[in-house]
C-alpha cells in the first residue's frame, strides 16, 4: 500500500484541493446516489472495485487511515466534517418579541397607553363640576399631574413580565443545547486506524475511514461495503420500505447514513460525511441549514408531517418485521392499526392539567367580563341617572378615562385568574428533574416520560445487564464427557479437542469482541463487545491459549461465511475453508436448541461418538439443569465438517447446514446479580410496582436469578413460563392472540423465559390494553437489543441501556440508563412521583391565590367601584404566584417517602380532596381577613377611609394595608403548600431546598421595598412598624390556620369534590372518537378546545406566553428533527431530547382543523412537554 501522505507537501500549492485524492467530492456524492447494480457498475468502471476506491482515497481496507492529525484535518477540509451545522439559537431580543405576542399583555399595553394619553388631557376647570362627583374633587394640581403614573407603571410591569418570560426561554434553550452537545459527544463509533480498532466520536469520522459495523448500529455516514457477513439493513428511515435490505458485494454494497443494521456485521469504507451524506442532503433540502424566517413555519409543518410519516412507516416496518412467520398478525397489523380506537394516550399529567386550566380560564373570563359590566353600569347609573347630568362634550375624555380604568381592572382580574404559571411550573419541574436525573444516570429523551414514570404500575425488565452485572465468566464446563465444576486445567483436556475448541471460540465470536488489558493495575480485564462472547474468549485465556494468535492467522476477511446471531436462530456459525478444500463450520448457541442439532459428541479420547436423543435427555438432566438451577447461562459449542467429496453445500439452505453437528462442549456462564438490585426490587414492590423479568435465557436459569433478586419469593403462587408455553396459552385455535387469554396469565406472571422480542411486545401490549384491573396499567420496559425496539416503543416508558444498548434500542426509548442499572429505574420512579407532587403543591398554592384575588377584585369593584388591588399590584401578585412560586415549589427534591405509597393511576384527580380542603380552608381565612380590613380597616387602624376615592386620588394607607396583608398571607401559605397529603410538619426538609428559601425571603424583601418606596406607581404609602407587624401577624395566621385545617379529617367533609381528573374514554362522544381515529393520541387539549366556543377564549389565554417558554424546547429542536435522521452527529439518543414530543407520541396538531384554528398552538407544535396546545 502506498504512503497515504504522498504529496501532502505540495497540496497547499495546488489550487484544486481534491487533486490530492483520486476522486472529488462531487464524484463521491454522485456515486452514493446510486443503488444496487448501477452503483456496482460505476464502481467497476471508475475504480475497478472497492479496493481501487480505497487506493484513490489513500486508505487501506485492512489497516484503515494512518490516523495522523495532518491527514485527518486535510480530509475534513476536502470532504467536509461529519457534522450538520445546527440552527442558530434565537437571540434574546427574538424571545422578548415572542413573549410580547401574548394577547392579554397586548390588551393591557393598549389600555395602559390609552390611560396614559388621557391622563394628559385637562378639561377647563370651570366645566370640571359638570362631569359628576367621581371626577371632581381633585385637590392639588400636582396630584392630577400624577395621573400618568398608573399607565406607566402598568407598562413597566408588562416589561418585567416579558423579560422574565424571555429569560426563562433563553436559559431553557441554553440548557438544552448543553444537553444536546453532551449527548453528541457521548456517541462513539468503531473505526480502524493504523491497524488498530479504536472508538472515536461520530463527529470525528472522515472520508476514507474504515468503519466496523455490527448488529444494532445506526450508520453515522455513507459508505461502500468492504466486507460483510450476513448483513441486513433497515433503510425505512430513508426509503420508507419496511423490508430489510441484504448488503453484499455482488448485489448492493451501498451503506447509507441514518439506517439501522438489523443483522450481521462487516466493514465499510466511509465515502460521504455530514451535509454530503444522503441524510445530510435530504436535510439541506429541508432547509434546516438556511435561515429563511418567512418559510420557517411552513417548513416546520412539512417537516413534522414528513417526520410523522417516516416514523409511522418505520414503526410499521419494525412491527411487521418482528412478527414471526407463523403468526397471522403480521398481515393484519396494518388493518388493525386503522380500525382500533386511538390507543396512545397523552401523558397523564398533561391531560389533567389541560382540562383544569381550560376550566379555570373560562371561569376567570366570565368573572372579568361581569366585573367590567357591573363597574360600567354602576358608573353610568350613578352619573347620568342619580346625579341626572347631561353628557357634556368636554367631559367625554374624563368618562373614557373611567371606562379605561374599569377595563384595566377587568383585564387584571383575568390576568390573575388565568393560571399561566401552570405550564411554567410543569416546564420548570420537568426541566429541573431531567437535569437532576442525569446525575442519577437517567438520560431523559422525552420530557413527559419522566412524569409518566411516577405512575408506573409494572416494570418488565431484561435480566442480563439490568438485574445482573453483565460481566460474564465461564465457571463450569462439560468437555470430553466430564463435568468440571470450575474451569478445568488445560492439561486435563485432550489436545486435539482443545485445539478445535480454541479455534472455534476465536473465529466464531465477532471480531469486534475483545478482552482488553485492565484500565488500572490489578483491575479486572475490560470486556469489549458482546459479553457472552467475552466470557468464551476469557475461557480460552483461562485455558492458557491466546485467541489473538488464531485471529491474526485467520483475519476476518478469510472467513468463508458467517451466520450471525439473531433472535430467531438463537445461534451463530462461522464457516472456514480448509487447506484441502473441505469446509469446517463452528457453531455456538443456546444449549437446548443446539444440542437438538447435534448427532455426535467428542469423547475423552478425542473421537466422535453417536449422540442419540436419549443421551441428550441425560445430558439435559445431569449437566444443563444443574447448571441452570445455579443461575448459570448454558452455551453449547459444536462444529461440523463438510468433506471435499460432497462438493460445496448449498449455504443458503440453513436447515440442512445446521444439522449433524458434533458437540464439543457445554459451558456454564455466570453473570452475578448486581448487589443493589434485590433492595431496589423490594422498594418497587413496596411502592406498588410489579417487577417482571423477561429474558431469553433458559427457564431454570431465569427462575434462579429471579429468586436471587427477590422477584420470586419462596411460597408465592406466581407463574414462571417460557415463550413457547406463553404463546400456546394466549393463542386460540386459529393461532390468533386473544386479549382475554392474556388477561388470565399476566396478573400472576413474574418470569417469562426463552422469550422472543415478539413475546415481549405481546406481553407489554397485553398488559397495557388489559381492562381487568380498575386502573389501566402503566408499563415501563427495559431493552438493549435491536429487536426490543417495538416493545420499547409500545411501552408507556421505554428504558434503553446506555452501555450495552444498541443504537436502535436507544432510538426507540424514552429514557436511557447510562449505567444499565435497575436501581436507576427506581430513582426514575421517585423523580416521576416528585414531578407529580410538585405540580400538585403548586396547584394548591395557585388556586388559593386565584380564588381569593378574583373574589376580592370582583366584590371590591362591585361594592366600592374600584378594585382594592390595583392593576400594578395584581401584576406583582401574579408574578409572585406564577413565576416565583412555580420555581420554589417545582424544585423540591424527592424523598424516599415517595416510594411508600401506591401509584396514583390515570384517573386520580390532580387536586385531591385533602388539597381541596386546604384550598377552601385557606381561601375562607384570607377572604375574611381581607374583607374585614377592607370594610372595617379604617376603624381598626384608625386611619382614613380609602374607599370611594375619586379618579387619580393619591394612594391611601388603608388600601396599602389590604395589599400588604394579602401578599404576606400568600407568602406564608406558600410554606403550607409544601405538603399536600395533610402532613402536620410543613417545615420538614425546608432547608434542603435552597431555591425555596431564597425565593420566599427574596419576595419578602421586594415586598418591603414596594410598600415603603413604591409610592404612586404601586398605589402604596409607606407603613409604620406597628402596621407592618399587624400585617405580618395576619399573614402568619395562615400557618396557624393551616394546622387547624389539617386537624379536620377529610373524610368528614362529604361536600368536597376533587378536581382535575383525566378524561376517560367513555366521556368522549362517538363522533369525536371517529375524528380522533386518524390521530395517534387522544389529545385532551384539542378536545377541550375543539368545541368552537373556546377558540376566542384561546386568544385571551395568557398561557400561551408560558407555552412559548416551552417553545424554547422546540427551537432547540428545529435542527434536531433533522439530526434525528442524521443520527450520525447527534447521538442515537439525542434524537428527541429536545423534540420534546416523542416519536411515538406524535403530538403535532394532527388534524388540519385543529392546526388552523389553533394559530396560537403553532408556537407549541410538537411540544409534548406541557400542553400540546396552548390551553
Amino acid at each position: 500500500m502506498h504512503n497515504p501522505f504522498d504529496g501532502v507537501k505540495n497540496s497547499m500549492a495546488e489550487a484544486n484541493h481534491d487533486g490530492e485524492f483520486g476522486c472529488t467530492l462531487k464524484e463521491l456524492r454522485s456515486l452514493m446516489e446510486l443503488r444496487g447494480a448501477e452503483a456496482i457498475g460505476l464502481i467497476g468502471d471508475s475504480y475497478e472495485d472497492v479496493h481501487g476506491l480505497c487506493n484513490r482515497l489513500k486508505t487501506s481496507p485492512v489497516d484503515g487511515l494512518s490516523g495522523q492529525p495532518g491527514d485527518i484535518e486535510k480530509r475534513k477540509t476536502v470532504f467536509g466534517q461529519n457534522l450538520i451545522p445546527p440552527k442558530k439559537p434565537k437571540t434574546f431580543l427574538q424571545l422578548v418579541w415572542e413573549a410580547l405576542q401574548d394577547v392579554t399583555l397586548i390588551i393591557l399595553e393598549v389600555a395602559a397607553v390609552v390611560s396614559l394619553g388621557l391622563s394628559f388631557y385637562r378639561p377647563p376647570d370651570a366645566e370640571r363640576e359638570h362631569c359628576g362627583r367621581a371626577a371632581g374633587g381633585v385637590e392639588d394640581e400636582n396630584e392630577s399631574e400624577a395621573g400618568w403614573i398608573e399607565g406607566a407603571a402598568i407598562l413597566l410591569s408588562v416589561i418585567c413580565v416579558v423579560l422574565v418570560t424571555a429569560f426563562n426561554d433563553w436559559s431553557k434553550e441554553k440548557q438544552f443545547r448543553g444537553l444536546q452537545s453532551r449527548i453528541e459527544q457521548e456517541q462513539k463509533f468503531t473505526v480502524v486506524r493504523g491497524g488498530q480498532v479504536i472508538q472515536i466520536p461520530v463527529a470525528e469520522i472522515v472520508v476514507g475511514d474504515v468503519a466496523q459495523i455490527k448488529y444494532g448500529d445506526l450508520l453515522p455516514a455513507d459508505g461502500v461495503l468492504i466486507q460483510g457477513n450476513d448483513l441486513k439493513i433497515d433503510e425505512s428511515s430513508l426509503t420508507g420500505e419496511s423490508d430489510h435490505v441484504k448488503k453484499t458485494h455482488e448485489k448492493d454494497p451501498m451503506m447509507l447514513s441514518g439506517t439501522h443494521v438489523m443483522e450481521g456485521s462487516g466493514k465499510m469504507l466511509v465515502t460521504a460525511v455530514g451535509v454530503n451524506s444522503q441524510t445530510g442532503i435530504i436535510f439541506t433540502l429541508l432547509g434546516t441549514a438556511e435561515d429563511d424566517e418567512e418559510d420557517e413555519e411552513e417548513k416546520k409543518k412539512e417537516k413534522e408531517e414528513k417526520k410523522k410519516q417516516r416514523k409511522t412507516k418505520a414503526m410499521d416496518g419494525a412491527a411487521m418485521e418482528m412478527q414471526p412467520l407463523n403468526s397471522d398478525e403480521g398481515g393484519d397489523a396494518e388493518e388493525k392499526k386503522k380500525t382500533g380506537p386511538p390507543k396512545k394516550e397523552k401523558s397523564v399529567l398533561q391531560g389533567k392539567l389541560t382540562k383544569l386550566a381550560v376550566q379555570i380560564g373560562k371561569a376567570g373570563l366570565v368573572m372579568s367580563a361581569i366585573t367590567v359590566i357591573i363597574l360600567v353600569v354602576l358608573f353610568v347609573v350613578d352619573t347620568f341617572w342619580i346625579q341626572n347630568l347631561p353628557w357634556v362634550k368636554d367631559c367625554t375624555p374624563i368618562y373614557i378615562q373611567f371606562f379605561v380604568k374599569f377595563f384595566i381592572i377587568g383585564v387584571t382580574v383575568l390576568v390573575v385568574a388565568v393560571p399561566e404559571g401552570l405550564p411554567l411550573a410543569v416546564t420548570i419541574s420537568l426541566a429541573y428533574s431531567v437535569k437532576k436525573m442525569m446525575k442519577d444516570n437517567n438520560l431523559v429523551r422525552h420530557l413527559d416520560a419522566c412524569e409518566t414514570m411516577g405512575n408506573a404500575t409494572a416494570i418488565c425488565s431484561d435480566k442480563t445487564g439490568t438485574l445482573t452485572m453483565n460481566r460474564m465468566t465461564v465457571v463450569q464446563a462439560f468437555i470430553a464427557e466430564k463435568h468440571y465444576k470450575k474451569v478445568p486445567d488445560p492439561e486435563a483436556i485432550p489436545a486435539s479437542i482443545l485445539d478445535i475448541l480454541i479455534l472455534g471460540i476465536a473465529v466464531n465470536c465477532a471480531y469486534t469482541t475483545n478482552i482488553m488489558s485492565p484500565e488500572k493495575e490489578g483491575g479486572l480485564p475490560r470486556q469489549v463487545g458482546n459479553k457472552t462472547e467475552c466470557a468464551l474468549l476469557g475461557f480460552s485465556t483461562d485455558l492458557k491459549r491466546d485467541y489473538h494468535a488464531v485471529r491474526n492467522e485467520i483475519p476476518e476477511e478469510k472467513l468463508y461465511k458467517v451466520y450471525t446471531f439473531n433472535s430467531v436462530r438463537k445461534s451463530m456459525s462461522t464457516v472456514l475453508k480448509m487447506a484441502d478444500g473441505s469446509y469446517r463450520m463452528f457453531s455456538k448457541g443456546a444449549s437446548e436448541i443446539l444440542l437438538k442439532k447435534c448427532s455426535k459428541i467428542l469423547t475423552a479420547s478425542g473421537e466422535a461418538k453417536v449422540f442419540r436423543p436419549r443421551d441428550r435427555d441425560d445430558m439435559v438432566k445431569k449437566v444443563i439443569e444443574p447448571m441452570a438451577s445455579e443461575g448459570l447461562r448454558t452455551i453449547c459449542l459444536a462444529y461440523r465438517d463438510f468433506p471435499v467429496s460432497e462438493g460445496e453445500p448449498d449455504w443458503d439452505n440453513e436447515n440442512d447446514i445446521l444439522t449433524g453437528l458434533t458437540c464439543l462442549s457445554v459451558v456454564g456462564i455466570e453473570d452475578p446479580v448486581r448487589p443493589e438490585v434485590p433492595d431496589a426490587i423490594k422498594k418497587c414492590q413496596r411502592a406498588g410496582i410489579t417487577v417482571r423479568m423477561v429474558t431469553g435465557d433458559n427457564i431454570n436459569t431465569a427462575r434462579a436469578i429471579a429468586t436471587k433478586c427477590g422477584i420470586l419469593l419462596p411460597g408465592d403462587d406466581f407463574i414462571c413460563m417460557d415463550g413457547k408455553e406463553f404463546n400456546r396459552r394466549i393463542r386460540n385455535e386459529k393461532g390468533e392472540i386473544e386479549q382475554e387469554r392474556i388477561d388470565k396469565i399476566w396478573p400472576k406472571l413474574r418470569v417469562l423465559a426463552r422469550s422472543s422480542p415478539t413475546d415481549k411486545h405481546t406481553l407489554v401490549k397485553g398488559i397495557i390494553d388489559s381492562t381487568v384491573m380498575e386502573q389501566r396499567q402503566v408499563v415501563a420496559v427495559t431493552g438493549d437489543g435491536t429487536n426490543d425496539g417495538p416493545a420499547l416503543k409500545k411501552a408507556d416508558v421505554g428504558f434503553a441501556m446506555g452501555i450495552a444498548g444498541t443504537d436502535v434500542a436507544k432510538e426507540a426509548s424514552d429514557i436511557i440508563l447510562t449505567d444499565d442499572n435497575f436501581s436507576s429505574i427506581v430513582k426514575a420512579v421517585m423523580w416521576g412521583r416528585n414531578v407529580y407532587d410538585s405540580i400538585s403543591k403548586f396547584l394548591q398554592f395557585q388556586l388559593t391565590v386565584n380564588i381569593v384575588a378574583v373574589i376580592v377584585a370582583f366584590t371590591g369593584a362591585c361594592i366600592t367601584q374600584d378594585s382594592p388591588l390595583k392593576a400594578v399590584q395584581m401584576l406583582w401578585v401574579n408574578l409572585i404566584m406564577d413565576t416565583f412560586a412555580s420555581l420554589a415549589l417545582a424544585t423540591e427534591p424527592p424523598t424516599e417517602a415517595l416510594l411508600l405509597r401506591k401509584p396514583y393511576g390515570r384517573n386520580k384527580p390532580l387536586v385531591s380532596r385533602t388539597m381541596m380542603k386546604n384550598i377552601l380552608g385557606q381561601g375562607v381565612f384570607q377572604l375574611i381577613t381581607i374583607f374585614t380590613l377592607l370594610f372595617a380597616g379604617e376603624r381598626l387602624f384608625d386611619i382614613d377611609n380609602g374607599r370611594n376615592t375619586p379618579l387619580h386620588a393619591p394612594p391611601s394607607e388603608h388600601y396599602t394595608i389590604v395589599f400588604n396583608t394579602f401578599v404576606l398571607m400568600q407568602l406564608f401559605n406558600e410554606i403550607n403548600a409544601r405538603k399536600i397529603h395533610g402532613e402536620r410538619n410543613v417545615f420538614e426538609g425546608i432547608f434542603n431546598n435552597l431555591i425555596f428559601c431564597s425565593i420566599v425571603f427574596g419576595t419578602f424583601i421586594i415586598q418591603i421595598v414596594i410598600v415603603q418606596f413604591g409610592g404612586k406607581p404601586f398605589s402604596c404609602v409607606a407603613l409604620t412598624i406597628d402596621q407592618w407587624l399587624w400585617c405580618t401577624f395576619l399573614g402568619f395566621g395562615s400557618l396557624l390556620w393551616g394546622q387547624v385545617i389539617s386537624s379536620i379529617p377529610t373524610s368528614r367533609l362529604k361536600f368536597l369534590k376533587s378536581a382535575g381528573h383525566g378524561t376517560q374514554k367513555e366521556e368522549i362522544p362517538d363522533e369525536e372518537l371517529d375524528e380522533l381515529e386518524d390521530n395517534e393520541e387522544i389529545d385532551h387539549a384539542e378536545r377541550e378546545l375543539r368545541r368552537g366556543q373556546i377558540l376566542w377564549f384561546r386568544g385571551l389565554n395568557r398561557i400561551q406566553t408560558q407555552m412559548d417558554v416551552v417553545s424554547a424546547f422546540q427551537s432547540g429542536t428545529s435542527f434536531q428533527g433533522a439530526l434525528r435522521r442524521q443520527a450520525s452527529n447527534s447521538s442515537q439518543q439525542q434524537h428527541d431530547v429536545t423534540n420534546v414530543s416523542s416519536p411515538t407520541h406524535v403530538a403535532f396538531s394532527t388534524t388540519a382543523t385543529a392546526a388552523t384554528a389553533a394559530n396560537t398552538a403553532s408556537a407549541t407544535v410538537g411540544c409534548e412537554c406541557v400542553f400540546s396546545s396552548s390551553a
